[in-house]
């Protein structure tokens, strides 16, 4: 049998780290919810937290619904910085530290520690344990891991508060460092969005507010469907569906998982008259692709551009036209088709997408970093903590 010893340790630590449940470490708070019908239950600042609260991000620092004190006493108290975790539905395992005394619903359970600062080591161990904790839950309708099976949830940790310490602070460290990153990011789709808004015309004006200066009068009015063709995937479907990231082909979605999978297979790839614009005939989905692709649903078309016409200026004044999709039906020929839409000439066409096309790398730019730093935390950890399997 292994040593419960971690391959990567502080030089001024020895001995076995060892095992105890959750149950031992703290005291588990489930969550409850207050009515819905009594109003005065909701409103004022106390944060009420549910799993969609919880994101990639470590911390929670404010949510979309609020606890009035009515409602707050309904509940149960969580102390700042304890642990929060996911134990009913989809997203079980997911886990997150308030930043401030909150309350959360039913499908969460709260860790908050008998001994002062070990939040954090013990945060970073569910975080790393999160496949095995939302395995725990089985293949029910309803995934659920009850309060008891979750209090006897095992983990290992250093019999030194002051190594768990030392392990957190590192991790810490990369998290703060991580969301900074990740700040950045938003703040660069943010400035994006904004000028979008300046770089087309507002509803009922025919020239943009923000204008390059060798660029003047009013733009041309057309329908989409006069600057786009479509194609149908049919040919270009995936016939198998196992999938495999050593595989070179991707499979496209418009829908936000984007890359399916990779495939093996050769024949029906998508690779002439790139760049194109994929597009979700039912939710009106879409997504820019510069790269050859097989396609996994029927219900997927394929915009070209028509001549003096940009594929990514396209693109991005898709991204402004605000449609609501109702009926489950598909919308290209239909809708989407038909819409007027406002052209420039295609220099002043190609301008826009340029600019445009340079804050996408430096999004893409600044979001690689992000992964590069979550990846390299998911390899600190594997060496800095123990595994009973290794």
């Amino acid at each position: 049998m292994s040593r419960l010893v971690p391959k990567l340790r502080f030089k001024e630590f020895s001995g076995e780290w060892e095992e105890k449940k959750l149950g031992k470490i703290g005291d588990i708070i489930t969550g409850n919810t207050p009515k819905t019908n009594e109003a005065d239950n909701y409103g004022s600042e106390i944060l009420f937290v549910s799993p969609a609260d919880i994101s990639e991000n470590r911390y929670i620092y404010t949510t979309d619904k609020k606890l009035t004190p009515k409602g707050f006493l309904k509940t149960r108290v969580v102390k700042a910085k304890s642990i929060l975790v996911v134990c009913i539905g989809s997203t079980i395992g997911k886990v997150a530290q308030n930043t401030i005394e909150c309350a959360t619903n039913q499908q969460i359970n709260s860790i908050i520690p008998f001994k002062e600062n070990c939040n954090d080591f013990i945060y970073s161990t569910l975080e790393k344990d999160a496949k095995k904790i939302k395995g725990m839950a089985g293949n029910h309708a309803v995934p659920i891991i009850n309060k008891t099976a979750f209090s006897n949830i095992l983990i290992l940790l250093p019999k030194e508060q002051e190594e768990q310490q030392k392990i957190a602070n590192t991790l810490s460290s990369l998290d703060n460092l991580i969301e900074a990153q990740q700040r950045k990011v938003e703040a660069l789709q943010k400035h994006k969005k904004g000028l979008m808004q300046q770089l087309f015309p507002s509803e009922g004006a025919n020239e943009p507010k923000l204008r390059f200066k060798e660029f003047s009068g009013e733009w041309e009015e057309k329908k989409l469907g006069d600057c786009l063709d479509y194609l149908q995937p049919t040919k270009y479907l995936v016939s198998n569906t196992d999938y495999n990231d050593k595989y070179k082909t991707p499979v496209l979605t418009a829908g936000k998982t984007f890359i399916l999978g990779y495939t093996n297979e050769t024949n029906g790839i998508f690779k002439d008259n790139l760049p194109v614009i994929i597009f979700d005939d039912f939710t009106t989905a879409t997504k820019y692709v510069d790269f050859p692709f097989k396609a996994k649903s029927s219900a997927m078309k394929i915009l070209i551009a028509k001549d003096n016409i940009n594929i990514k200026f396209m693109y991005e004044l898709l991204q402004m036209i605000k449609y609501e999709v109702g009926n489950h039906e598909r919308h290209w020929i239909s809708k989407f088709a038909i819409l007027d839409i406002l052209i420039p000439t295609q220099k002043e066409q190609q301008k826009i997408a340029n600019t445009l096309s340079s804050l996408d790398n430096l999004i893409e730019a600044h979001q690689r970093k992000v992964e590069a730093l979550k990846k390299h935390k998911k390899g600190l950890m594997q060496q800095m903590f123990v595994s009973k399997e290794s």
